[in-house]
Order: structure tokens, then C-alpha cells, then sequence
């Protein structure tokens, strides 16, 4: 692993970490005609207790991260907690860093008294599969539905 790579969780006034990782999410899953939200959104989005940011950091820049939401539960008085995006510059990939935020992440939940987290990835992207199971994760064979509503 890079021992110069430093694993931050993000707060309110780390817009600037924020909008490089979204940046990085931006390359990464190659998102065509992208437009970033403004700036005071991000910072209220930042704010929000349930949403979550974890960033790896080289050099003070921005190589990967991942953001996730806490779930309040109903069958349990423990939230769960869901990444939602989890991405590492390219010529960074197969370096230890999504494990270093995989572990990270995992570590502060169970900090707070989380549950469970879990992740998604899709059938077709087989390197996010084998990624995931490196990690620890258990699979389940699920098919994620989506309503569009625009």
C-alpha cells in the first residue's frame, strides 16, 4: 500500500477536497455532458449528518474517494449505511487505495454504531466484483430497479 496516501473524511469546509473528488468521479465513470451542482449546495450537502465523504489524498490532491448515506432502520435501533460512489484516478487503480477507503469507511461506521454497509456494483463490471469480494464484502444476487421521473 502507499504509505503516503492519507484517508480524510470530509466536513462542511472541505468543499474544495469535495468538488476534486467529484471531478475524480466525473473521469472515472466517464459521465458525458456533466454539470456540477453549485457550490452552496455541495456545502449543504456536505452538511448533512446522514451523507458522508471519505477522500484519498496525495500530495494534498484528490486521487479517489467515496460517498455514502446512513439509512435509519426500522428492524433495528443501528443504521445501516450505503455507498453510493466509490471511484480512484485511473493510474492510481490496483494500489491499495479503494481498500484503504473501503476499510476506512467501515471503520468509522462501526465507530457509530452502524450495522451494516453495503454497496452495489453492477452484474456487467466484473472488476468492481472481484474488488468488493477482496475486500471482505459478501455478495447477494439482487436486481436493482430505478424509476426515472425526468
Amino acid at each position: 500500500m502507499n504509505e503516503d496516501i492519507l484517508i480524510q473524511r470530509l466536513h462542511s469546509k472541505s468543499i474544495q477536497h469535495f468538488t476534486e473528488l467529484i471531478y475524480v468521479f466525473e473521469d472515472v465513470f466517464e459521465m458525458k455532458n456533466f454539470v456540477i451542482p453549485n457550490q452552496r449546495y455541495l456545502v449543504q450537502l456536505l452538511n448533512e449528518k446522514n451523507f458522508h465523504v471519505f477522500i484519498a489524498l496525495q500530495k494534498n490532491k484528490v486521487i479517489g474517494g467515496l460517498t455514502a448515506y446512513t439509512l435509519p432502520a426500522y428492524y433495528s435501533e443501528s443504521p445501516s449505511v450505503y455507498i453510493y460512489d466509490l471511484a480512484v484516478k485511473t493510474e492510481f487503480q490496483r494500489q491499495g487505495i479503494g481498500k484503504m477507503l473501503i476499510t476506512n469507511v467501515n471503520d468509522y461506521c462501526k465507530s457509530i454504531g452502524v450495522e451494516e454497509v453495503f454497496v452495489q456494483a453492477d452484474l456487467e463490471d466484473a472488476h468492481a466484483i472481484e474488488f468488493y469480494r477482496s475486500t471482505g464484502g459478501l455478495s447477494e444476487n439482487v436486481i436493482h430497479f430505478t424509476y426515472p421521473l425526468n
